[in-house]
């Protein structure tokens, strides 16, 4: 197989479902049979960032669930504090009442911080955990920005929280053009920048309480470091990390490669010239290792 070369991975179409949350509707989905996979998007995204990859892990003998956060995608939009807390919550009551036996969690950016915050706190209802070019935080803290760009990002939080001009701007980041122009910055795989993709980044952004969900996630806490709940895993790990993103570096992945180095438990993958998505960047190569590791690890 040739990187210039790569098979087409089909799509997946998924049969939306509703679970009701604290009075709040989630949209979720679920295929195939097996071990539970609970697959956790990252900012801004949905289950369709996973369209890659839903029905080749089903098809490879796992149950998998996929769903939008509160906040995002089909779901609910409500006008609250959003925190990492908040998804946490939701994630082990969407676990209790819809899987209830010890699940595998991979995700994405915030969904993979997520996922390792469900192993390091919730050990008995995680089974292992794969991490994909995992956030440090659910927002930069202030001390890892060097001064100006710190300057630059209060400022661009305090407007969009504006009531007065919080619309506007929410209105004029949210332009399809402008998420194509995103994309071309933080995925390494430029072919992979569709119409499609761009379309369900757009679509949840019309959503009624979209410009406050995205104000509130601007200004909320970043939750803990992964250097904080790293030392209380004791289930397996696979890390993987598009080599040219440029929000979360491969410089900030030492941490993992030095546990991998450490435990046989722990697993780093890189893929290069790909960036901050690689499940959706390079399907063809992520969903094989992600299910030659569960294979491996016999879940």
């Amino acid at each position: 197989m040739t990187a210039s070369t790569p098979p087409k991975i089909a799509t997946t179409r998924f049969e939306p479902l509703t679970w009701t949350w604290k009075g709040h509707q989630i949209q979720y989905t679920v295929q195939g049979s097996g071990h539970p996979l609970v697959l956790i998007h990252g900012f801004g995204a949905s289950i369709g960032h996973w369209r890659q990859n839903i029905s080749v892990l089903a098809e490879g003998g796992y149950r998998v669930f996929a769903l939008d956060l509160l906040g995002f995608g089909a779901s609910a939009k409500p006008i609250l504090d959003y925190s990492l807390e908040l998804w946490e919550e939701l994630l082990t009551d969407f676990w209790a009442e819809n899987i209830k036996q010890p699940a595998i969690f991979i995700g994405n950016s915030i969904g993979a911080l997520l996922s390792l915050i469900m192993v390091a706190q919730h050990p008995e209802i995680s089974s292992g955990a794969v991490l994909l070019n995992c956030a440090g935080g659910l927002n930069h803290r202030p001390e890892e920005l060097n001064f100006p760009l710190r300057a630059i990002m209060g400022l661009f939080t305090k407007f969009v929280s504006s009531p007065i001009i919080g619309s506007f701007m929410f209105n004029q980041i949210r332009q399809k053009h402008r998420i194509r122009n995103t994309l071309r910055q933080v995925y390494g795989n430029q072919e992979a920048i569709t119409d499609e993709l761009v379309d369900l980044l757009y679509t949840p952004s019309n959503d009624i309480g979209a410009q406050q969900v995205f104000a509130s996630i601007l200004t909320a806490p970043p939750g803990p470091h992964p250097s904080e709940l790293l030392p209380h895993i004791q289930k397996p790990l696979l890390i993987i990390w598009g080599e040219t993103d440029p929000w979360t570096p491969i410089t900030g992945a030492k941490i993992y490669q030095d546990l991998a180095d450490l435990s046989e438990s722990v697993e780093f993958i890189s893929i290069p010239n790909t960036g901050h998505c690689p499940h959706d960047e390079r399907p063809e190569q992520v969903n094989p290792i992600i299910l030659n590791w569960l294979n491996q690890h016999s879940f």
